[in-house]
Order: structure tokens, then sequence, then C-alpha cells
């Protein structure tokens, strides 16, 4: 019988986030959460403030005092609805040490978000993460460009990432990648455009 929620049945969506190192992927998660509703007002309000505004990614510094310490990191699940879907969202590490927790999460992932930072582009990181979704079978990719506050906006340098990517991806079948430009710290193209990217058309991530 499938799972369901209180309010009614509720299809289930096992997300993976991954990508190298600092590309904001914290950020990005807190994010979503808070744009999904899924944050307690009292816990929002005791973040630290960064530009005024909350530092969403206090929201999963757990994990990022594990990795300061050196000690062993597991994949940490949150949670939250978008719609009539439920999110299964497996918080995988960075670092090329605890690659196999990525695999863990990503064996059993419908979908996967793969950041990469607007300044660094696709790196080395970025390419062992996508080759092992392609090899556990996660088809439906969605390419985050983070950080595009701090390349302006580029239309220039996006597209220059996104084609550096697409040809990578087709070497290793992954067909199915929908780009996305973002920047998690505003919330640029997550759940709603704003102005830094005007040239951008397409779908936000959370649709």
């Amino acid at each position: 019988m499938a799972p369901t929620h209180p309010a009614g049945p509720k299809e289930i969506v096992r997300l993976i986030t991954c990508g190298s190192v600092d590309d904001g992927k914290s950020t990005l998660i807190g994010r979503l959460l808070h744009d999904a509703g899924a944050i307690p007002s009292d816990q929002l309000a005791a973040l630290p403030r960064l530009d005024g505004e909350p530092d969403l990614s206090f929201l999963v510094d757990g994990l990022t005092a594990e990795r300061e310490q050196g000690i062993t990191i597991d994949v940490a699940y949150r949670f939250f609805d978008i719609g009539d879907r439920r999110f299964i969202l497996a918080d995988t590490p960075g670092h090329e040490q605890y690659t196999r927790n990525m695999v863990t999460a990503a064996s059993t992932a419908d979908l996967a978000i793969v950041l990469v930072d607007a300044r660094k582009g696709v790196l080395t990181q970025t390419r062992r993460h996508s080759r092992l979704l392609a090899l556990l079978g996660v088809r439906r990719v969605v390419l985050a460009v983070n950080k595009m506050d701090l390349v302006e906006g580029s239309q220039d340098r996006f597209d220059a990432i996104v084609e550096a990517y697409s040809a990578f991806a087709d070497t290793i079948g992954l067909t199915g990648v929908t780009a996305i430009p973002t920047c998690a710290r505003t919330g640029e193209n997550v759940s709603a455009t704003g102005a830094l990217t005007p040239w951008y058309a397409g779908p936000g991530l959370m649709a």
C-alpha cells in the first residue's frame, strides 16, 4: 500500500541533492524547506541573520558540524510537501571521501538535484556524482547552477556551464537534464523568479 498523508494520499518522491563541496547545497536545502513551509516559525526566528534575512544554511548545520569534526557522516533525510507530492530529500555530503553515502541515497532516488557553483563550473566531483546517478538508474536530473549572484546573473556563464555539463551527461546516458540558474540565498528561481536573471524564462526549481 502506498504511503499516505493525514490530509489524503500523497505521491512520494525520493529526491537527492549532490555535487561538490561549497556549492551552496545547505542553503538550497534550507530554501526548499523554507519555501515549502516546512520550518516551524520558532525555528525560523532562532536562525542567525545574513544581510537581514535568516541564514537558511543553518537548518542543516548539524551535518556541517559532523564534517568539521572529521567523523563519519551519514545521509540525513528531510521531508516537505509541494502540492500533492511528499518529498523525501536525502542530504548527502559533497566530500569525495563520503561518496559511498551518496551512493546509498542515490540507489533509491527518483530525482536528483546536481548543484554547480556558477563561479567554478563543472568539477571532478560533479562528474563523479553524475556518473554514479547514471549507473544507479536515476534519469531525472535538475542541474542547479547556483550562486548566480556571484557572477552577476551572467547568462553567458550559465550557458557555458550548461553546455559543458550537457556534453558530459550525454556520454554517460543522462538525457533528461533540466538546467536552472539559482541563487539559493535569495531564492532566485527556486519558488519565484527575480531580477537577477531576467533572461531566464524556464521553470523554477520547485515547479
